[in-house]
């Protein structure tokens, strides 16, 4: 039987409650709003039965004002949302995750807004029924990307963030192609019909491999454009292939249901349409290698047959077999006779071996190699001895030179005094150290003085 640990339970709880709930959108009154100096807002939500914490980390948030920039979209807002108190009926916006501290459920928010939006959240869940029940967002009727697509058109707003962040990325990827750009809005009341109309004049000419739909994130009502029926008619009617790339990746639109393909934001919409290019360069190189090593493995396999053959054929000939015959003969006569020149060689160089052995282990050579092997034995002695006493006596010479070098009265041989502070027996090194009546110790060559401070200067 396992026994759990309070941390394992507790990492087994937030797996299973943040598979479950990746996304999702909770409604309820604020209540002990709390604000420390970390920038974080900490709040629980509640409905009459139950409460749920929610922490709304700073990186999140985002304020109202002109030319503000959501964080979490890099759109240029209008407005920010209302400033959150006790009391206040709202909807957040995010996922579900165990606080590991104290193993309690709580809300990681994303985007916080009031309640009066809620109406849009019925709108948008309504409208999904509805369209998937007709077959829109079937999956057996959306269209494949080609591979590489050349002519791309895109619907978006003409400046802002989400253009930006496709052409950057489109620009370091793929072979190339041609983007033509159809400027509509993408917020408010004529943006739904723009957005549709335009799909239906890129389909109509007939130019592009591929439409792309796409606009940076930011709240339910600022994607409401892509949440209409105006704009999932137009991408379930096109006759190529659609890809919505809205908002941020926590932002989910009709406009992404309905497409043949959903890009997490603007800049995963480009990534999808074309590989990097470093791996269009790299399965060219594999592709290249393989040929060249099909080709080679073909031209050695055919060399294998031709050298098969030609050796079959020249061992069918009578006077190939007489050749061999021939050459195996003289071949080991040749051997024979090396045979027995070695036997005779290997007696003799064994014979003077052994006769050179006992002349230098009992002859007079010997004695006379050992006498002059004690003899350099012993001048190497002497001479080691020798060095040994120079190295010691220089080391010695060297140390007595520092010590005379590092004598802390010598200076004073040179007209140089120590001038010692009475009070604290610490040598003076600046006029700071001392103050007017202080007693000073000075220490000459010949003696010592006794003075007093009379006044103190920095020339500083």
């Amino acid at each position: 039987m396992h026994i759990f640990t309070v941390s394992e339970i507790s990492g087994a709880l937030r797996d299973v409650v943040e598979a479950q709930f990746p996304f999702v959108w909770v409604r309820g009154e604020v209540t002990n709003l709390s604000r420390p100096a970390s920038g974080h807002i900490y709040f629980s939500l509640g409905d009459g039965n139950s409460v749920l914490n929610v922490v709304w980390f700073r990186k999140s948030q985002w304020t109202g004002g002109d030319g503000c920039v959501h964080p979490m979209t890099g759109e240029v807002c209008e407005g920010g949302p209302d400033v959150l108190e006790d009391g206040l009926e709202v909807m957040c916006a995010g996922r579900l995750s165990v606080y590991s501290g104290r193993s309690t459920v709580q809300l990681i928010a994303e985007l916080v807004q009031e309640v009066g939006t809620s109406t849009m959240a019925l709108a948008f869940e309504q409208l999904k029924k509805e369209l998937k029940e007709q077959g829109y967002f079937d999956s057996d009727r959306k269209m494949e990307l080609p591979p590489a697509p050349r002519r791309i058109a895109v619907v978006t707003a003409a400046t802002g963030a989400a253009i930006r962040d496709f052409l950057r990325i489109a620009e370091s990827r793929g072979t190339g192609a041609q983007i033509h750009i159809h400027p509509v809005l993408v917020q408010g009341r004529e943006a739904p019909v723009q957005i549709a109309s335009a799909l239906d004049d890129i389909c109509e000419e007939g130019w592009a491999d591929a439409a792309v739909v796409i606009r940076g994130g930011g709240s339910l009502e600022d994607l409401w454009a892509f949440n209409t029926r105006e704009v999932a008619d137009a991408i379930f009617r096109a006759t190529l292939p659609v890809v919505s790339g809205v908002g941020h990746e926590v932002d989910v639109t009709i406009a992404d249901l309905v497409a043949d393909v959903r890009a997490a934001t603007p800049s995963h919409a480009a990534q999808l349409l074309w590989p990097e290019r470093r791996e269009l360069w790299q399965r060219l190189d594999d592709l290249d290698m393989g040929l060249e090593n099909a080709w080679l493995r073909l031209l050695r396999k055919k060399e294998e047959a031709l050298a098969t053959q030609e050796k079959g054929l020249g061992w069918l000939s009578p006077a190939r077999r007489l050749d061999r015959l021939l050459e195996r003969f003289e071949r080991e006569n040749t051997r024979l006779a090396e045979a027995g020149t070695r036997f005779f060689k290997t007696r003799i160089t064994e014979l003077d071996r052994t006769t050179a052995r006992l002349a230098t282990v009992w002859g007079p050579s010997r004695w006379t190699a050992d006498r002059l092997h004690i003899q350099n034995l012993e001048q190497g002695l002497q001479n080691a001895l020798t060095r040994h006493l120079e190295r010691a006596q220089n080391k010695m010479d060297l140390t007595t030179e520092r010590l005379h070098a590092m004598d802390p009265e010598k200076p004073l041989a040179r007209g140089y005094s120590l001038v010692q502070i009475g009070r604290t027996g610490k040598f003076l090194r600046g006029p700071d150290d001392v103050k007017t009546g202080d007693g000073l110790r000075i220490t000459a060559a010949n003696g010592n003085v006794q003075a007093v401070v009379t006044d103190t200067q920095d020339e500083s």
